[in-house]
């Protein structure tokens, strides 16, 4: 991915046993991207989101744009 290391975190709305995803949004700036792992498998595949698709689906939540299950 880059040679900068990912700063992980999980939303502090995670309370549900695990079952989340953890982002890295230390490196939208530099590298135009926010890795996005499997909270349960931390060494597994990360996905390379780009910072822009983040932002607007980050927005998207916020704005109640993809309802609930």
């Amino acid at each position: 991915m880059t040679t900068e290391t990912p700063r992980w975190f999980t939303s502090s709305y995670s309370g549900n046993g695990g079952a989340c995803v953890e982002v890295a949004t230390n490196l939208a700036a530099p590298h135009g991207i926010v890795p996005v792992r499997d909270s349960k498998n931390v060494s597994g595949p990360a996905l390379a989101v780009p910072a822009a698709a983040f932002t607007a689906f980050v927005a998207g939540v916020r704005a109640g744009d993809f309802g609930t299950a």
